[in-house]
């Protein structure tokens, strides 16, 4: 592979240290005709850098020789790390490696030579595993400022620098005081510490660290915030001392609101929302407070629409992103949104709007936030002014909304994005990986950051990375009351690191804490790619593999059966179970022709069953698709098996989210244009209640319940506040806004724009309204029986059946699902057992079941606003139910 003129570049690492003793090098790496034990290894070791394995001794740098090990990395050392399978084994003297931690402080590089001393390949080392294994003690470490007696202790851990010193400022001193230096001391786990002085509460601070960098193979001697900073100046270029504990920072309605108590983690009803989104176009909330923290406090039409559904049996909002982020610039200018006049008098079909929006996208004020850089403190773009941004106004603020939430008798789910930072490297909005290079983000064999979350992948699977991790949890439980937390690209964690921050959230107790941390819910998104896919550095906290631990993962099972098609499909026409498939026919031809959609429609129909029952690997049901009895986790979805839960809370449903077009959107792509708007809201609310009626906790997207729409847009991540408009006041719902940025749906321009052109498909204030009394029922209906919130898969086995499924009862585009409580142990006083049809076709339909008992329609149902629905009916053994409606039967004791 190399010639006798080989270059070695010690940027790359192909080696690995991983013990005191072990260093891996891949097999692969050495050119042919050479066997490892037939070469010369050494170790090079440089406090400065400078390092170039082809001299010849002597050297200005320290060497060690290392010795082949035939027998290969020990089983131990392959479990932890399992993807370096094949990998030679190198290991240290008892000398050297009795010096490791004081190596570790500059250059490290391997080589490997003939015994003429003829180098034939050289390469840098990552170095996390040894890390690990040196300073184990750190885990236990207090990082960050802490209190005690009204005195500040700041620690850092920073194993690899030569020098870590802090540098304060005082409070309101100008930009330009160039700060007090402070040396910090080198402790034996790793850490650098210094006992602060009280006066120093309120002042500014940033540590400057003495490292060496491989990836500019130089040391550098840089200022960096603390990434366990609880307090930020505007735009986070310094970390503030601030004191969580101080009682001027804790409001009154924040101290005394406490949020609603599930009864268990199936109870969960998720409103998924923007913080700016919630109030930056409403006008009863004050102008300087729109898309801040505080507008959850004032009675604005946000406040109001989140009580009435609160009221009819939503229980939690989950927040995107409001730790501090990189992209977002916090000058108060950029809080509030351009005039939009200019933009509403242009053609709904125009692509004027998005160049306007896009061109101005890094100023806006928005974005989802998905950017990490502070994990340990709110966005200061949340805040309603330039102070309290650039002070403990960020804690105040925040906290009051928690207060407000709770006050309305919701919890507060904070979304949790550990699998990447904004950056990497020297780049200024780097933290992390300026502070230990090398350590915080997983690397591929040649010693390249992982970029599959499309940002540097953290790695977790390092011991000082799932600490942050699982301190930033419990701080923000402790110190912010949240009630549970939602895990992006969660898959990209292992279980370990979830039945960690598990175990830390399970220690909290009101009498210590202020919390119960067993009452705090875990889900995420359990997808499975990448370069950790199919478990291969850890076991994954994937779908199906979090059994026995409550914590969820998203079903993509049931939201592509009833949506249609997939995330990423080419064609968003395709039709699903509550979109039309075969018994609506847009005739696009993205579904197939008439045969293929009836045997789509039949596995859809598989699909929604089984995530009606809670998405479990064990439940068995007659499959409408195959007419025999089957597991779930026998029913086939790309490849794997459907059912994956042990039990339903380890499934969250759902059929909309901030990712890809909203709901209303997705039915405006492949309903058929001749849909009437009515019929559309009918079934809007019809794949809403695929998610609501079912036996696992349910999410809605924010605004979903009044057809929100982003004008198509599949992306809106940096698409303004114009294409994420969302309106209380129930006036209008974003449609036809104009096509959606070229970015993400340029290519799909010419087929969005003859819908956005067409005034028909642009619901009414009174489409809107009917929208939202559907969906409050919905709600209504899963509160008001136990039935519909089954416990355990136990309880899901006895009680839920599908009794059409795979019969000459079944009608194509139908679903009628049977939950007997007569079956095991009772769970509810009023109601003997439920029966619910959706029907998913545009006729109504009668659904023969040889039932035994007497049905009435569900009392909601029986005075609900929409007058079809009131038509539903239990006659001579029959159920009648209109077109697209979802009617549930009640069984009276």
């Amino acid at each position: 592979m190399q010639s006798a003129a080989f270059q070695p570049d010690l940027r790359s690492a192909h080696a690995h240290w991983l013990t005191r003793t072990q260093i891996a090098w891949p097999a692969d790496a050495l050119p042919g005709g050479f066997a490892p034990a037939s070469l010369d290894w050494r170790l090079h070791f440089s406090p400065t850098g400078g390092i170039d394995p082809r001299a010849a001794e002597p050297v200005a740098w320290g060497t060690a020789t290392l010795r082949f090990d035939p027998h290969g990395l020990p089983t131990p050392t392959l479990t932890r790390h399992p993807h370096l399978r094949g990998h030679l084994l190198l290991r240290l003297d008892p000398g050297t490696a009795s010096r490791a931690e004081e190596i570790l402080r500059g250059q490290v590089a391997v080589s490997a030579h003939q015994h003429s001393g003829r180098m034939i390949h050289a390469t840098g080392l990552q170095i996390p595993g040894v890390l690990d294994d040196l300073y184990p003690a750190a885990e236990r470490a207090q990082l960050g400022v802490t209190w005690s007696d009204g005195q500040p202790t700041f620690r850092l851990w920073a194993p690899t620098a030569s020098r870590v010193r802090l540098v304060i400022w005082p409070a309101h001193d100008h930009a330009d005081h160039p700060g007090d230096y402070h040396e910090l001391t080198r402790e034996p786990d790793g850490c650098w510490s210094i006992a602060g002085r009280p006066e120093w509460k309120g002042c500014r601070y940033r540590y400057q660290v003495k490292v060496f960098a491989p990836h500019v193979q130089r040391v550098v001697n840089h200022q960096v915030t603390d990434p366990y900073a609880v307090g930020l100046t505007v735009n986070s270029t310094h970390g503030l001392v601030l004191d969580l504990s101080d009682p001027a920072l804790a409001p009154a309605q924040w101290l005394s609101a406490a949020p609603p108590r599930l009864g268990h983690p199936v109870d969960q009803v998720i409103y998924e929302l923007h913080v700016r989104d919630f109030s930056i176009s409403d006008k009863t909330v004050p102008a300087e407070e729109r898309g801040s923290f505080l507008a959850f406090a004032r009675n604005g039409h946000g406040t109001r629409h989140l009580r009435r559904l609160a009221r009819a049996g939503l229980n939690t909002v989950q927040l995107l992103p409001v730790f501090d982020n990189a992209t977002v610039e916090e000058h108060p200018d950029r809080q509030r949104p351009a005039s939009k006049d200019s933009l509403r008098a242009l053609p709904p079909d125009s692509p004027e709007q998005q160049r306007v929006v896009s061109s101005s996208a890094a100023s806006s004020g928005f974005n989802w936030g998905y950017d990490p850089l502070h994990y340990q403190a709110p966005e200061g773009s949340f805040c309603a002014t330039h102070a309290s941004a650039d002070g403990a106004g960020r804690v105040t603020e925040f906290r009051t909304m928690v207060g407000a939430l709770h006050g309305l008798g919701l919890r507060v789910v904070l979304d949790q994005v550990f699998n990447h930072t904004a950056s990497s490297g020297q780049n200024t909005k780097s933290i992390l990986d300026r502070i230990v290079p090398g350590y915080y983000h997983r690397l591929n064999l040649a010693g390249e950051i992982e970029t599959s979350s499309c940002c540097p992948n953290v790695a977790t699977e390092h011991r000082m990375a799932q600490k942050l991790m699982v301190d930033s949890c419990v701080l923000w439980a402790r110190q912010y009351k949240i009630d549970g937390f939602r895990f992006d690209l969660m898959g990209h964690h292992s279980r370990t690191n979830m039945l960690a921050v598990r175990a830390a959230l399970d220690a909290l107790t009101r009498a210590k804490d202020g919390v119960d941390g067993r009452s705090i819910t875990l889900y995420g998104e359990g997808w499975s790619f990448g370069e950790v896919a199919g478990n291969a550095r850890f076991v994954q906290a994937s779908q199906g593999q979090l059994g026995g631990t409550s914590i969820g993962t998203f079903s993509d099972r049931l939201r592509d059966a009833v949506r249609g098609g997939g995330a990423f499909e080419a064609d968003p026409r395709v039709q699903g179970f509550g979109t039309g498939l075969l018994t609506a026919d847009n005739w696009t031809g993205a579904s197939g022709d008439p045969v293929r959609q009836r045997e789509r429609l039949l596995w859809a129909a598989d699909l929604v069953q089984l995530g009606l029952a809670g998405n479990l690997r064990g439940f068995e049901f007659n499959s409408a698709a195959l007419s025999r009895v089957v597991r779930g986790d026998e029913v086939a979805y790309h490849g794997a098996g459907a059912g994956y839960a042990d039990q339903p809370d380890e499934v969250i449903s759902y059929v909309d989210a901030h990712d890809n077009e909203t709901l209303f959107d997705a039915l405006t792509l492949k309903l058929p244009r001749a849909t009437t708007m009515g019929e559309r809201v009918r079934m809007n609310t019809l794949c809403l209640a695929f998610a609501t009626l079912g036996q696992s906790p349910v999410m809605w997207h924010a605004g979903t319940d009044i057809l929100r729409s982003k004008s198509l847009d599949r992306n809106s991540y940096n698409s303004g506040d114009w294409f994420n408009f969302l309106d209380f006041s129930l006036t209008a719902n974003g449609f036809g806004a104009g096509l959606p940025p070229q970015r993400d749906n340029g290519h799909h321009w010419e087929l969005l724009a003859p819908m956005l052109a067409d005034p028909a498909l642009k619901p009414l204030p009174g489409d809107l309204r009917d929208a939202h009394a559907q969906a409050l029922d919905l709600l209504r209906l899963r509160a008001s029986t136990r039935l519909f919130r089954l416990a355990s898969a136990d309880q899901v086995k006895a009680k839920v059946t599908f009794p059409a499924s795979g019969t000459w009862q079944q009608i194509p585009g139908v679903i009628t699902m049977r939950i007997d409580d007569g079956e095991g142990v009772a769970v509810d006083d009023l109601y003997a057992g439920l029966v619910v049809v959706f029907n998913g076709t545009p006729h109504a339909v009668h659904q023969a079941l040889e039932l035994s008992g007497e049905f009435v329609l569900h009392p909601i149902q029986a005075k609900a606003r929409d007058p079809l629905v009131r038509q539903a009916a239990w006659v001579g053994g029959a159920f009648r139910v209109p077109g697209r409606t979802v009617a549930v039967f009640v069984e009276p004791r």
